[in-house]
């Protein structure tokens, strides 16, 4: 397997521990490789919960220029509803899980299918 398999596989066992569910992996593999490189990048690979930046950078890169959704105080509630659900006290939220909780959040899987 590759690297990136394996990270699949790593988010995958996350959402199903954190989330109580089976992940679809079509999406989570897309959601993944739209990512990128920053997959392998220990900081770029994580969502710092508690730093505002960090969640406007979800907000502004992800839920309004990937999928297109217009900013709202609904796309705040949502990554803090995505976040909670991760659990407070887990320092490693993965930034391909809580896209791939959003894009399902708002039944965006269609963006991906380009």
């Amino acid at each position: 397997m590759s690297k990136r398999d394996d990270l699949i596989e790593k988010y995958a066992a996350d959402i199903k521990d954190k989330f109580g569910e089976n992940a679809d992996m079509d999406l989570l593999k897309k959601v993944t490789v739209g990512l990128g490189p920053s997959i392998y990048n220990l900081d770029a690979s994580k969502v710092s919960g508690g730093d505002q930046k960090e969640l406007d950078t979800v907000k502004n890169n992800y839920l309004i220029k990937k999928l297109g959704l217009k900013d709202s105080p609904e796309l705040d509630a949502a990554i803090k509803s995505v976040l909670d659900k991760y659990g407070s006290s887990n320092k490693n939220k993965h930034r391909a899980v809580i896209y791939y909780k959003l894009c399902q959040h708002f039944k965006k899987a269609s963006v991906y299918n380009k």
